[in-house]
């Protein structure tokens, strides 16, 4: 099994990358933005599948996301572009803690995921995902991630604005059990920085 793949970086299309290791190109399926350009050394992590007809690499920047979307392949009716298009659009944690939260809203965000891909994601995986945390849960962020994040007052206090306003809650839950607050946060500040992210992601 090929686990990276480390060289220039020769070409970059919408779902590939071409690395050129040793005068050998290696075209890697990716989903994830990649803030790279051609003509810079770089290193993929690989998962390598193989079908009767071809055998295809899928490429990752981080290890973390090679092997979350090594998780989600092993969900029945996930297959590799389902599970790399979700790794791509997904924040590792966030993922990780809607799967212990059993959060169904959350997940049936994703394309291709509706509610029973998702039951059949939670069924599977939340023990699952156990191991992954253990592994990178301290690399990502500097505590222990629980495995049923409490939300302090503001934070409750926030999202019961936001949903006052009109927001739905899968539009805010990611953001508000996904962002490290500061102990002193305020109701007004993390109303305003939601808003923010919300009015990135619309492009407003």
């Amino acid at each position: 099994m090929i686990d990276f793949v480390e060289g220039e970086l020769c070409y970059i299309t919408e779902e590939s990358v071409t690395i050129n290791v040793q005068g050998i190109g290696y075209r890697l399926f990716c989903a994830e933005p990649i803030q790279l350009v051609v003509g810079e050394h770089c290193r993929f992590f690989t998962h390598q599948h193989v079908r009767e007809d071809a055998i295809q690499l899928y490429g990752f920047t981080t290890e973390e996301g090679r092997d979350l979307f090594r998780l989600l392949i092993q969900v029945t009716g996930i297959g590799p572009k389902s599970a790399l298009a979700i790794v791509g659009q997904a924040n590792p944690l966030q993922l990780v803690a809607a799967i212990q939260q059993e959060n169904l809203a959350y997940l049936t965000q994703f394309p291709g995921v509706g509610k029973k891909t998702a039951q059949r994601i939670l069924l599977d995986l939340k023990d699952k995902v156990k191991d992954w945390i253990a592994q990178y849960g301290e690399l990502l962020q500097p505590a222990k991630m629980p495995t049923n994040p409490v939300m302090t007052n503001p934070i409750r206090e926030a999202k019961e604005a936001l949903l006052a306003l009109g927001y739905g809650e899968q539009e805010i839950l990611p953001w508000l059990q996904g962002t490290k607050w500061p102990d002193d946060v305020t109701v007004d500040q993390v109303i305003r920085s939601i808003l923010q992210q919300l009015g990135k992601r619309s492009g407003r």
